[in-house]
């Protein structure tokens, strides 16, 4: 079927509702996950809430946190998530970074006791459009092993980045530190599809295209062991910083079992004139090389020609899975 913008925030919105959530944390929660169908991401999106809305019944999530910032420096702002959801812990950060930022030039925000934080391109992309340059580091639950090893130590760890441009739509950058994300391996593992060999070992540490013996087991990473050293980086900005939980100290974002997840982001927002004026014009100026240069696309180009596709020609979303969000909390 195909569904507006309105008619699938207000699908995720009730099932929340319905699951112990507080009216301002699902709506807060079906923007961003609405932000994850209109990026292409649906592995972020829809097929997210039947998960969310299991762990905010079973108190994996509390879903009447309310987050609570704390400026600890004129330029930084602790962030505690309380155990929520994460989205309205980066709706907190949002609001209070560009101010931050144009003040001190730069500011940051770091979030603790947080949850899954979707599409990582999403918080960056819209403090971008508020005027500022925008980078965030998030941890997950463990899914890869450090170089050489067998143990998830680190999460896929997305890395994020978004700057305005003169007369355009933002630069967004989005790299999950394993090979493809791992919502897009749960999404096959929902559909009964195999997954390509080499996005993930099993737990004997074999490349499997079995969703489930990949979930079980380990992501393979970008960039063999450069990809894991960035994990660790970001390990450390999102949790060790921030005082989240590491990755091999978190729960599952899947399951309504254990203890809450607890892991962390970074948010990181550059004011563009820190250095003097014109820095939008030479943005544009890359973007522009970039953009003229046969055969390349300029990253946050695709998914802002997605959603503008979606908002003008509406969602397709699955019969089943709609009816199944739909029953939730019935």
């Amino acid at each position: 079927m195909k569904m507006t913008a309105e008619e699938l925030r207000d699908l995720i919105a009730g099932a929340l509702r319905r699951s112990k959530t507080s009216e301002a944390n699902a709506a807060s929660v079906a923007d961003a996950l609405l932000a994850a169908e209109l990026a292409g991401q649906g592995g972020h999106g829809l097929r997210r809430v039947a998960a969310y809305a299991a762990q905010a019944r079973s108190g994996k999530v509390d879903g009447f946190a309310t987050p609570k910032g704390t400026p600890t420096r004129p330029g930084a702002l602790a962030v505690d998530a309380a155990n929520g959801f994460a989205y309205p812990a980066l709706d907190l950060a949002i609001d209070w970074l560009p101010g931050a930022a144009q003040s001190q030039g730069i500011a940051i925000a770091g979030i603790r006791r947080s949850h899954h934080c979707g599409v990582a391109g999403v918080p960056v992309e819209r403090l971008a459009e508020r005027g500022v340059i925008a980078l965030l580091f998030t941890n997950s639950p463990g899914a890869m092993a450090p170089w050489g090893a067998s143990r998830a130590l680190f999460g896929t760890n997305p890395i994020a980045f978004a700057a305005p441009v003169e007369g355009a739509g933002p630069i967004v950058v989005d790299v999950s530190l394993s090979k493809v994300a791992r919502g897009k391996v749960m999404a096959a593992a929902q559909k009964g599809e195999a997954i390509p060999e080499g996005w993930a070992l099993d737990t004997g540490g074999r490349p499997t295209t079995d969703p489930e013996a990949a979930l079980s087991g380990t992501m393979a990473p970008l960039g063999d062991a450069k990809g894991t050293a960035l994990a660790l980086m970001v390990e450390l900005l999102s949790a060790g910083l921030t005082g989240a939980n590491y990755a091999y100290e978190a729960t599952s974002f899947f399951d309504a079992d254990g203890a809450p997840p607890g892991v962390g982001q970074t948010l990181v927002a550059i004011d563009p004139g820190a250095f003097g004026p014109g820095v939008l014009s030479r943005f544009a100026v890359m973007a522009d090389a970039v953009t003229g240069s046969e055969g390349a696309r300029l990253p946050g180009r695709r998914r802002q020609e997605i959603k503008t596709r979606l908002l003008r020609d509406g969602i397709a979303v699955d019969d089943a899975l709609a009816a199944e969000i739909e029953a939730i909390g019935r």
